[in-house]
């Protein structure tokens, strides 16, 4: 049996004023992880995966070391359990946004002229059974597809660059339902970059502080309002509410995809089987 690993995501948009010495030092601290990192003027995102006492240095390396002069300071990580090791190999890169949102202008820093939208998992499991809510998966159509919160509405995208459109194209009817819409994620950060966009855009938003994964760890029984399993993006493929690795395979997932073939083909090339 391998060495026990332990997968951690976090994220934080947060001015980074110079990401290429970030990535140069995160890949200093690394050694013995797997997983993908990336680093943008707007902040970092991660998910990486090793034994625990590698994985707790470099979270409190992150925190304290100097280079990041404080950015990310208390940064929350997202852990779960793994039965074989989920990365392969270890990459950090740095682009121009930490989740690619294609709409220009539009960035995931904190607006403190905006109403917070962050909720609970606790106030969530209350505000989606409300009858003037709107409950919106902002995540791709196979990962809604494999599972997701009762009663959510999946916008049929294919990637996230596409939810700007579905939401712009349904915000007027939204509005004259006088609905209020309750967003989620899997680990929260899209969700984070689009937020204060559909604020713009007039709509009543909310938005599950911390994604899917929080929403799992807060609340053991979690299935009452789940449906399925929750995709993740490594080659554990999906866990389920208790966040355990599932048996479901990538094969699986992608199989009714129009561009499946893509996709698996695309996972295998960026971290192959090892």
């Amino acid at each position: 049996m391998s060495e026990a690993h332990i997968h951690s995501s976090f994220y934080r948009f947060v001015a980074v004023t110079d990401p290429e010495a970030a990535a140069a030092r995160l890949r200093e601290l690394s050694t013995g992880l797997g997983g993908n990192v990336l680093l943008a003027p707007e902040g970092i995102s991660g998910a990486v995966a090793g034994p625990p006492p590698v994985l707790q240095a470099f979270e409190s390396a992150l925190h304290s070391d100097p280079v990041f002069a404080g950015a990310f300071v208390g940064m929350l990580f997202k852990h779960s359990d793994c039965t074989h090791p989920p990365f392969t190999l270890l990459k950090v890169h740095c682009k121009p946004e930490i989740v690619a949102f294609g709409v220009p202008g539009v960035s995931g820093l904190p607006d403190p002229a905006k109403p917070d939208t962050h909720v609970s998992p606790a106030a969530w499991r209350e505000l989606i059974q409300q009858p003037d809510v709107l409950v919106l998966d902002n995540r791709n159509s196979f990962e809604f597809r494999l599972g997701h919160f009762a009663g959510a509405v999946d916008p049929q995208v294919k990637h996230f660059r596409d939810f700007p459109a579905y939401v712009a194209s349904h915000a007027d009817a939204w509005k004259a339902e006088g609905k209020r819409i309750a967003m989620y994620c899997t680990g929260g950060i899209r969700c984070e970059k689009t937020s204060a966009w559909m604020q713009d855009q007039g709509l009543d938003v909310y938005q599950l502080d911390g994604g899917i994964v929080s929403y799992f760890e807060a609340l053991p029984d979690a299935e009452r309002d789940w449906q399925g399993e929750c995709f993740v993006f490594d080659k554990r493929i999906a866990i389920d509410t208790h966040r355990q690795e599932t048996t479901t395979t990538a094969e699986q997932v992608y199989a009714d995809e129009p561009d499946g073939a893509w996709r698996l083909a695309r996972a295998r090339r960026l971290d192959p089987q090892g």
